[in-house]
């Protein structure tokens, strides 16, 4: 039997919400706030019907604490008359429901039996998240080894949490799925998600894209912008390779953690943002403050839970069920849907070191997808230096390879690739003098080596 907690000063309101339930559900009574504490210590109450004006302790207030933990109990706020204001406020704040004093018996047993059936269907949501998790799949990622499977439930335990998380692991492992996913979990999930990547922007940038800034707070500010703080309010800010910050802006991220409080650039005022953040590194970071170059307090303050990310080297036992799933995926995209991997290849994909991860295979079936001639891609259909023997299918060469493609964001993509890669041979794999060479900013190579999938010879 389902128990419901009441809690009302009022033992006449109480004594009617009792008789009205008591049949269908076990009733308890708390005379206030501190009461209710007293019962909630010892019963675990699945819904409360709570009074908003009581005189030691506000309702509202109550309501607030309550939502602050995990596996909460639903609430319904019982309000006075007259009182649509603070009612909104309640369901702003986390309550399931109100009802306005009067009301009506049927109308309270409706309304709980609402409750109890949306809370069913809550349970059987998360009994099928967990099945997934155990199965081996965390929303966009999949994993059935024991490795990938225990950051899952990690992961998903977690989501409900309202703590800071730290991502780290190695570029192309996912650490951007794994938010994406926990924020989707999180009671946050109907809020805004919102990604900065801290090594895509130049250092001057970042505080803007961070924080905001208001008309003419610099040359170029034409028009008020909003930061991706203040985007993200009520939700999740994702901090993308944090440990690319220079020190200024830890400082500056330091301080809104502390104080929940943003400040635009060139503002006067700054103003409250309720917004959990999770980051991502592919650094060492303890290393990184023996060297000074990160915040000890800020590290404390992004790591309450630590996540890893594993290298795809380190679950082998995961490739054939990524490139089954990667098959099936790019075959649609490209308008090839019975593609497979022949038992040779996918023997010597296991073997490769796949030293971008996840992202480097998906990039490489991809490429094998789109110039392949056969449905069954074989050992030739890769290429020679992640295999170590073999050759390509015989096709155009040099130029007219990228020119027999049909789609032109394909064609590029290939082309960006093998032209990076030689030009980072020509420079011994120096992404800063690469960098230089084909004009690019050094920030902007290494963000284009990750969405890539490129590691540099000299790693």
């Amino acid at each position: 039997m389902h128990t419901i907690l009441i809690v009302d000063d009022d033992s006449t309101a109480r004594y009617g919400m009792r008789r009205a339930l008591e049949g269908q559900y076990r009733v308890l009574e708390a005379e206030g706030v501190p009461a209710a504490r007293e019962v909630m210590a010892r019963e675990d109450p699945k819904v409360l019907l709570l009074d908003i004006e009581m005189p030691e302790e506000n309702g509202l207030d109550f309501l607030r604490e309550l939502k602050a933990q995990t596996d909460s109990p639903a609430v319904v706020m019982i309000t006075a008359y007259g009182s649509e204001k603070v009612a909104v406020e309640a369901m702003k704040s986390g309550a399931y429901d109100y009802l306005p004093k009067p009301f009506e018996v049927d109308e309270l047993r409706l309304v709980v039996e609402r409750v109890f059936e949306h809370l069913s269907l809550a349970e059987e949501n998360s009994r099928l998240k967990r099945q997934l998790v155990s199965e081996g799949q965390f929303g966009a990622m999949i994993g059935s080894s024991k490795l990938m499977r225990e950051l899952f439930d990690l992961a998903d335990r977690v989501a409900k949490a309202e703590v800071t998380v730290l991502i780290h692991g190695e570029s192309g492992t996912g650490k951007d799925l794994l938010a994406a996913e926990i924020h989707r979990r999180s009671n946050r999930g109907k809020g805004p998600f919102v990604a900065l990547n801290c090594a895509a922007l130049p250092e001057h940038l970042i505080e803007s894209e961070l924080f905001g800034y208001e008309k003419g707070a610099f040359t170029g500010a034409t028009a008020m912008k909003r930061g991706k703080f203040e985007m993200a309010n009520g939700g999740v800010l994702f901090l993308d390779e944090v440990g690319d910050m220079s020190l200024a802006t830890q400082a500056k991220l330091l301080r809104v953690l502390e104080t929940r409080r943003v400040e635009r650039l060139g503002g006067t005022t700054s103003q409250e943002v309720d917004v959990r953040i999770v980051s991502a590194t592919n650094k060492d970071l303890p290393a990184a403050i023996a060297r000074q170059e990160f915040r000890e307090d800020l590290y404390y303050r992004l790591r309450v839970v630590l996540l890893r990310a594993p290298a795809l080297r380190e679950h082998r036992e995961d490739l054939p069920l990524l490139v089954q799933e990667f098959c099936r995926m790019l075959g649609e995209k490209h308008g090839r849907p019975a593609l497979s991997v022949s038992k040779e290849a996918l023997e010597r994909l296991q073997q490769a070191d796949w030293k971008g991860n996840v992202r480097q295979l998906k990039n490489t079936l991809e490429s094998a997808v789109v110039m392949s001639r056969n449905d069954a891609l074989s050992a030739s259909d890769f290429p020679v230096e992640l295999l170590g023997t073999g050759t390509r299918n015989d096709g155009p060469a040099d130029g007219a390879l990228f020119l027999a493609i049909t789609d032109f964001r394909e064609a590029r993509r290939q082309f960006e690739i093998e032209f990076i890669k030689a030009k980072l041979r020509e420079h011994g794999g120096n992404v800063t003098r690469t960098a230089a060479a084909i004009g690019l900013h050094r920030q902007s190579l290494q963000e284009k080596l990750r969405e890539l999938g490129i590691n540099s010879p000299r790693e």
